[in-house]
C-alpha cells in the first residue's frame, strides 16, 4: 500500500457533498485542523509532504503522535478530545496528522467499547466547535457526513430523511419530527440542534470505520502507545463496572435476579422478559455468551442453538455492539418479575439492577453524562 494510499485509507472515503446552496471550496489549514476528518485535511496533508510512515516512525511527527495518543485517552477519560488553541501551521499540520494516529491506535486494540467511545469522543469536540463557526461551514461539515443540507439566508435546514435517521436515538419529544418545523421536505433546525445532529453523524461514521485495516508492519511502531491506550482502556473499565472488575458475587445480587437466577437452576421455565432481564445483567457484569448459556442449560424448554442465538443477541456478539442494557426497577415491576423487594430496593435512590449491585459492593455509582 503505497503512502497516499494507506493515508486515504486512515481517513476513510468521504462521499460528494449532496447540497451546498452556498458554495464552499476554500478549507484553510486552521479548519482542517478544527474538522480533520474533512476530505481537506488530508489533501493539506499530502500537499504539506506529510505521509502515514513518517507519522508513525519520525521524530518530526512526535507531536502529531503525542496528541494522537492524547486523543484516544481523551476519550476515556472525559469522552471528549479535546481542543488545543492553535497558534502556527506547523500546530495545524500536527492536528491534522494526530487523527488518524489516534485512529489506528484504536484500531490496534480493536475493541468494541473503545471503538464507540473514541467515536462519541470525535463526535462531541466537533459539536462544540461547529456552533462558533458560520452556517456555510456548519453546511459543509454537514455534506462530508453524507447529511442533505442547505445553507442559506433563512438559516440551517435539514432533509427530512436524514434528521430522521440521525435523531431518532435522542428520545425527548422536541426532537419528534412532528414538533419540528418542516418546509419542502426540510427540517429547519437553530444551530444547537443542527450540530448535534450532526454529532450522531459523525459518531456513527467513525463507528463503522473503525477497525482500519492497518499493515502488520505498523504494529512495532505503535507498540508502546497501544500498550498505554490498553493499559488506559483495563483501568477505565474497572473503574466503570458494577464489580469493579472483581469477580461477581451473589451476595450482591438484587432480590430479582436472585430469583430468576434461582428459577433457572431449577429447571422452571422463564418468561421472555426474565430471560432478557437477566442475561443483559449478568451481560453487564462481565459474564460472557457462553458462561450465560450454561445456566440456562438445564432449563426443560432448553435449546442449546436457538439459547445462544438469543443470548449473543441481546449481549451484542452478533450486532458487534455493546449489547442491551438491562431493565429499569419500573419495567421489572410492569413486567411482573420484580421479586422480594429489600430495603435497599425500596429506597429513593434505588431505580436499577446494577444500582443496586454498586451499593451492595462498594463499587458506588459512577455514570458518564455525556453518554447517549
Amino acid at each position: 500500500m503505497g503512502n497516499t494510499d494507506c493515508f486515504k485509507k486512515n481517513y476513510g472515503n468521504l462521499s460528494k457533498l449532496y447540497i451546498v446552496i452556498l458554495p464552499f471550496t476554500n478549507v484553510d489549514i486552521a479548519t482542517a485542523a478544527k474538522y480533520p476528518f474533512l476530505k481537506e485535511a488530508s489533501v493539506i496533508a499530502e500537499e504539506n509532504g506529510a505521509d502515514i510512515e513518517s507519522l508513525i516512525s519520525s521524530e518530526s511527527y512526535s507531536v502529531a503522535r503525542n496528541r494522537g495518543l492524547e486523543r484516544v485517552l481523551d476519550a476515556l477519560e472525559d469522552s471528549e478530545v479535546s481542543y488545543h488553541s492553535l497558534m502556527s501551521e506547523f500546530d495545524c499540520l500536527m492536528e491534522i496528522m494526530s487523527y488518524p494516529y489516534a485512529r489506528m491506535l484504536v484500531s490496534s486494540v480493536n475493541d468494541r467499547y473503545l471503538n464507540r467511545r473514541y467515536a462519541l469522543a470525535e463526535s462531541v469536540r466537533m459539536n462544540g466547535l461547529l456552533i462558533q463557526d458560520d452556517n456555510q461551514t456548519v453546511a459543509h461539515v454537514a455534506g462530508e457526513l453524507k447529511v442533505n443540507a442547505v445553507a442559506d439566508d433563512n438559516g440551517l435546514r435539514m432533509h427530512f430523511s436524514d434528521y430522521l435517521k440521525f435523531s431518532s436515538r435522542i428520545k425527548s419529544k422536541d426532537w419528534k419530527l412532528i414538533n419540528t418545523e418542516v418546509e419542502d421536505g426540510y427540517v429547519i433546525l437553530s444551530p444547537k440542534k443542527f450540530d448535534r445532529v450532526l454529532q450522531n453523524a459523525l459518531q456513527d461514521r467513525i463507528e463503522s470505520e473503525l477497525p482500519l485495516n492497518l499493515p502488520e508492519t505498523f504494529a512495532s511502531y505503535l507498540k508502546d502507545d497501544v500498550e498505554k491506550v490498553t493499559n488506559a482502556l483495563n483501568e477505565h473499565k474497572s473503574k466503570y463496572s458494577p464489580t469493579g472488575g472483581g469477580p461477581i458475587e451473589l451476595e450482591y445480587m438484587p432480590p430479582c435476579m436472585k430469583a430468576i437466577l434461582a428459577q433457572a437452576h431449577n429447571g422452571i421455565n422463564l418468561s421472555h422478559s426474565a430471560r432478557f432481564a437477566l442475561v443483559s445483567f449478568l451481560h453487564a457484569l462481565g459474564m460472557d455468551s457462553l458462561q450465560i448459556l450454561t445456566l440456562f442449560s438445564e432449563s426443560p424448554d432448553f435449546d442449546e442453538s436457538k439459547s445462544a442465538y438469543q443470548i449473543k443477541h441481546i449481549t451484542g456478539e452478533l450486532t458487534g455492539t455493546d449489547g442491551y442494557t438491562p431493565p429499569e426497577c419500573s419495567t421489572m415491576k410492569t413486567h411482573g418479575i420484580c421479586y422480594n423487594e429489600d430495603n435497599l430496593c425500596k429506597s429513593e435512590k434505588m431505580n436499577h439492577p446494577l444500582t443496586y449491585y454498586r451499593i451492595k459492593s462498594g463499587t458506588g455509582w459512577k455514570k458518564d453524562d455525556k453518554k447517549e
